[in-house]
């Protein structure tokens, strides 16, 4: 994409921009959550598990980002782009939900992911509507 020609070609820029930052994220999970020595508990199945978990999920928030760089005008011209972007939204209001569920909002850390995670389905959701 070389330019802007609508609000939702900025607004799938901005949700690309929110996701390579969640991939980042992703990607620093064993150093922030201390994996190798907070994963040692588990048997050698779940400690894989969860690192393949992670990474799969990085590789899928891959692709979120490169279709909203690569593939703004797709997303928002076909059936399938915006069934794609109808998806994407629902995925982040499911994660947002998840949040409650298992870690609830009385941490500040905790809330503030279910706001990042309400924005993303804000991003991909908005340019349905406007």
């Amino acid at each position: 994409m070389s330019g802007f020609d609508t609000l939702n070609e900025i607004l799938l820029f901005v949700a690309g921009v929110y996701t390579l930052a969640l991939i980042v994220f992703h990607l620093l999970f064993g150093r922030i959550f201390g994996w190798p020595k907070s994963l040692s508990g588990l048997d050698p199945v779940n400690r894989s598990t969860m690192q393949v978990l992670n990474l799969s999920i990085t590789f899928i928030l891959g692709i979120f980002a490169w279709l909203s760089f690569f593939h703004a005008d797709e997303l928002l011209d076909t059936e399938l782009g915006r069934t794609l972007l109808i998806l994407v939204s629902a995925l982040w209001l499911f994660r947002a939900g998840l949040q409650i569920w298992f870690y609830g909002l009385g941490h500040k850390l905790s809330f503030g992911l279910f706001g990042y995670f309400l924005l993303g389905a804000v991003l991909y959701g908005m340019p349905l509507v406007v």
